[in-house]
């Protein structure tokens, strides 16, 4: 049976408190495990979630900022250490390799699994799979900073009316699914288009093009919020969004289930960043994160 959440391993933002840890966040994607963002303590947090270094299939950092990826050099030390059988991908702002580098090479270790690195330089797809395609959008923040973005393809639900109505049963529903044709009838006449499921993970950004971009049509969007409203200017001298905003790019983009993240730690209560969202108008579902919260990629329409 195939498994599609979400995983979050921490919720701080730059730096970690009593009851948030750096960032970290792991998306489970039917047998693949995408890790975003390991900040540090990551490793110590997928311990706690039950997230293995052998769940990992790819790596996506959004930019180069200590709470966004300090635990990398853990968390490829542990993939090496536990010697991850499958290739695991690195996606971050080419920009930053030089920190890549260091990280990946921070102390002496054991190299025992192939790391592909697939740095990103501009909009545009990553990688294309039968599950998914990866896709980066650049955000605005004071160093390049990319989110990212997962779209399964369409499919096509079987409409049993319509089947019963050109008698069609049986082994004939699968031969009709696979050639595309049975005798006079099509897939489209006895079918509907079923929309894959959309996933987008936006940190460190003002509001711009690539949030819009990203979070449209989403069924499930994790973004940054690491401000309240009342602090708008702070939140944009720094490069970053409040509850408010988020919930606006998630409410105009149609999407259906919205986690806050990336909380400033001179907030005391989390319940204010719901309270916001909600006076910005959005109306789906709202998960305000905490640290080893799993949410689950909401149903297919």
């Amino acid at each position: 049976m195939s498994v599609r959440e979400f995983v979050v391993l921490g919720t701080a933002s730059q730096v970690p408190t009593r009851h948030r840890n750096h960032n970290g966040y792991l998306l489970r994607w039917d047998g693949e495990g995408i890790l975003f963002d390991p900040g540090e303590g990551t490793q110590r947090q997928m311990l706690r979630a039950g997230v293995a270094a052998h769940d990992l299939d790819r790596i996506c950092v959004t930019h180069f900022h200590g709470d966004h990826s300090l635990g990398l050099a853990g968390v490829i030390q542990r993939i090496n250490l536990d010697q991850v059988p499958h290739e695991v991908t690195a996606h971050y702002p080419r920009s930053g390799q030089r920190f890549f580098d260091r990280l990946r090479y921070a102390t002496a270790y054991r190299e025992t699994v192939r790391l592909t690195e697939a740095p990103v330089a501009a909009d545009g797809v990553l990688a294309a799979t039968p599950s998914y395609t990866l896709e980066a959008r650049r955000l605005s923040h004071p160093v390049e900073s990319y989110g990212y973005r997962l779209t399964e393809p369409d499919g096509r639900r079987m409409l049993p009316a319509a089947l019963a109505a050109h008698g069609i049963e049986g082994p004939d529903v699968g031969r009709l699914q696979r050639e595309g044709r049975l005798g006079d009838v099509t897939l489209a006449d006895v079918s509907e288009v079923r929309r894959g499921q959309r996933f987008a993970f936006v940190m460190d950004t003002r509001l711009c093009d690539g949030v819009h971009a990203l979070a449209e049509g989403c069924d499930l969007l994790v973004i940054e919020s690491t401000f309240l409203d009342e602090d708008a200017a702070l939140a944009a001298d720094h490069g970053h969004l409040t509850a408010g905003q988020a919930a606006a790019a998630a409410r105009d983009a149609g999407v259906r289930h919205l986690v806050l993240t990336h909380f400033s730690q001179r907030y005391s209560d989390p319940a204010e960043f719901e309270r916001q969202a909600r006076a910005a108008g959005f109306e789906g579902e709202l998960t305000v994160a905490y640290d080893l919260l799993r949410v689950p990629v909401p149903k297919r329409r």
